[in-house]
């Protein structure tokens, strides 16, 4: 039988919430937004008025204590996370985590073994896992549509960041968590070791920051600490599926022209590419052309602006919504917690990688 529980959630944050998860949560049978909690209060009462969510917390440490809420969304900058995340671990709360999961691997790591021990859903939100175009990709990956895995290419470029009177925030500040490699490499990385099940053994890092200074909202000028452009090279451990596999990956927040995410892999017997939108390609090898894939973009929530992204979203905000209405601690293919310490340990070697110079070896302890 179909569990009648109404799952109530908590939001932190009211930025990137407002624009994906408060319209995907809506979206969502069973569930309830109830309260919300911003560092800037008055930002929170406006984002409660529009979405008509009944209570606002001026401090979200009392969101996380309320016994009217049954998950935690933590959408705030990357270095509330750790604090955040545990605290509503020891309320006894689930928990959907912004990636970047933290700001460090030895947060994450505390964020994990914290999570286990409470027993209770703990997800990381990498919604492009359930993406029609992408699940297929995987399915076919695994099916050995394209023989062994051999390389791998994944290209984003935006000009988000490229205006220079774009004000300075939390995302200018390394501090903070912000930049280029933790808000689209997180994704890269953990997308990879989804769809390839394979971990990386090793990662090459080469940072930039292109707009070094950019005016607050005093119109204080500031120094930007984080990087807009990132490029890594990596390479994967041996698996059913791979064998001397590496990959290119090429992020930029400040390139003009028409934005691409796309992701390509190449196999002994073919390839396989994928658009931002989840339009899937095929090639076999000697063919010199790509050939379409028939997949479905899958639903959109009302409110949301159409991207993949929020697309993926749509599909994940349901299965979280499901899986605590029925008591279950894991969403099948979701990112957990374990996922993301993963994910965290990559990251933080290509951090090391480009202030060395030197490539970085990743443990799999």
């Amino acid at each position: 039988m179909k569990s009648t529980k109404v799952v109530r959630i908590g939001i932190i944050g009211a930025g990137f919430a407002r624009t994906t998860q408060i319209p995907g949560f809506r979206n969502c049978e069973g569930a309830q937004i109830v309260a919300i909690a911003s560092a800037h209060s008055e930002h929170a009462e406006e984002v409660a008025r529009e979405f008509e969510i009944p209570y606002v917390e001026s401090d979200w440490r009392a969101l996380v204590a309320r016994d009217d809420v049954d998950l935690v969304s933590v959408a705030t900058p990357v270095v509330t996370h750790c604090e955040m995340t545990l605290a509503a671990l020891e309320n006894g709360k689930a928990v959907l985590c912004e990636k970047p999961m933290a700001m460090n691997a030895d947060e994450a790591r505390r964020m994990t073994e914290r999570a286990r021990e409470a027993g209770v859903l703990a997800l990381i939100d990498h919604e492009l896992r359930f993406l029609p175009g992408r699940l297929k990709m995987r399915e076919l990956l695994h099916d050995g549509e394209i023989g062994k895995v051999r390389h791998a290419k994944l290209t984003f470029r935006s000009d988000s960041r490229a205006d220079v009177n774009r004000p300075w925030n939390w995302w200018s500040d390394i501090k903070q968590g912000g930049g280029t490699l933790g808000a689209i490499g997180s994704h890269v990385i953990d997308g990879f070791r989804w769809m390839l099940g394979s971990e990386v053994s090793e990662v090459f890092g080469n940072l930039a920051t292109h707009v070094r200074q950019r005016k607050d909202h005093e119109g204080v000028m500031r120094e930007v600490t984080t990087d807009d452009e990132a490029n890594v090279l990596l390479r994967f451990a041996d698996s059913g599926l791979t064998d001397g596999a590496t990959a290119n990956v090429s992020l930029s927040m400040i390139e003009a022209g028409e934005p691409l995410h796309r992701l390509e892999v190449f196999g002994s017997e073919g390839a396989l590419m994928i658009e931002e939108d989840g339009e899937l390609w095929q090639s076999k090898v000697g063919e010199s052309e790509w050939g379409r894939v028939e997949t479905n973009k899958g639903d959109l929530a009302k409110g949301m602006r159409d991207s993949g992204w929020a697309r993926g979203f749509t599909v994940f905000s349901q299965r979280i919504v499901d899986a605590v209405r029925s008591g279950r601690t894991t969403v099948e293919g979701a990112a957990t917690f374990e996922d993301g310490y993963r994910t965290q340990l990559v990251l933080d070697g290509a951090r090391a990688s480009h202030e060395s110079g030197c490539r970085e070896s990743i443990s799999r302890g």
